[in-house]
């Protein structure tokens, strides 16, 4: 990754507008959430390997003595991210005890404080002296967290046959954002392939997610009606079942063996079969639903059936 404290201005303007849309891209997802209450479809994965990509982000800036924009950044970033993650575990579906959630963020933020302190103060002489691969392990390794951290949406969207729930699309655009105007400053500015391999599998990453969810508009919303009727007459497969029960009287003297075959709405057909000892205590009442029901009512003694 380049210094872009040194780069050309052009490098400078372009690097510091894509920090610019990575300090407010939660802003839009954390309104989102709070908005509907829910995070389904925002994986808490996601959140917390965000979360702790930023520590080593923070470090990595830190120890160069980058622009203040730099060093603000992966800060503000961090703070969104875990606001993000407490949302994500809060609300439905994963609805975390608070004092868990409250232990889990006060360990992060003392193993944040802990390392930036520790690290910056240790490394940034080194890198001063010359000596710079300690610092770049530490960017390296919060550029693959935070890629990493955009897989576990893709399980989410194998769930949904691709279709991206809970995301919201204002905070994907921002983020995307963000990764192509941060190539562009690595291009103008001092070449670091490095640099533009990992800022490329972010942006890839989101592009995936963005032609997901079209695909799944195309194949279910605008031109895909025969999946999408498909998927209608699975997701109805649940009124289809075959069942059989038994009912004791409060007395315990009558029993009732119940079979019944429910076939699709609105055809189902029952069929009901009483055993009893008294047939005159046994009253049926209208069914007041538009279902097909017959009834047969068997001598428990002589196994004959009684006239009506």
């Amino acid at each position: 990754m380049a210094n872009t404290a040194t780069a050309n201005p052009a490098a400078t303007a372009l690097a510091t507008v894509g920090t610019v849309f990575w300090c407010i891209q939660l802003i839009p997802q954390i309104y989102h959430n709070w908005k509907r209450k829910d995070c389904t479809g925002v994986p808490p994965h996601m959140m917390f390997l965000w979360v702790i990509s930023g520590i080593p982000f923070a470090i990595f800036f830190l120890i160069l003595n980058t622009n203040i924009i730099l060093q603000v950044q992966p800060h503000l970033f961090t703070f969104f991210c875990g606001v993000g993650f407490v949302q994500s575990c809060y609300y439905p579906p994963v609805k975390m005890n608070k004092w868990k959630i409250f232990m889990i963020t006060m360990a992060i933020i003392l193993v944040d404080i802990g390392s930036e302190i520790g690290f910056v103060l240790w490394l940034r002489p080194l890198y001063a002296q010359g000596i710079k691969w300690p610092a770049m392990i530490f960017g390296i390794l919060a550029s693959v967290l935070l890629a990493i951290g955009l897989l576990p949406p893709y399980f989410e969207l194998a769930k949904r046959q691709g279709e991206v729930v809970g995301i919201n699309f204002v905070f994907l655009t921002l983020d995307s954002l963000g990764a192509y105007f941060s190539i562009a400053s690595v291009c103008v500015g001092e070449m670091d392939i490095l640099s533009i391999i990992l800022y490329a599998v972010i942006a890839v990453l989101e592009l995936g997610i963005f032609l997901s969810h079209i695909i799944w508009l195309c194949r279910f919303k605008w031109f895909g009606n025969g999946e999408k009727k498909q998927l209608e007459e699975s997701s109805s497969g649940m009124w289809e079942d075959s069942s059989s029960g038994k009912i004791t009287g409060e007395d315990g003297d009558s029993t009732s063996t119940i079979n019944e075959k429910q076939t699709k709405l609105p055809t189902t057909e029952a069929t009901f079969e009483v055993l009893s000892d008294d047939l005159e205590d046994v009253e049926i009442e209208e069914a007041t639903y538009n279902k097909s029901i017959s009834a047969i009512f068997v001598d428990p003694v002589s196994k004959n059936i009684p006239p009506v």
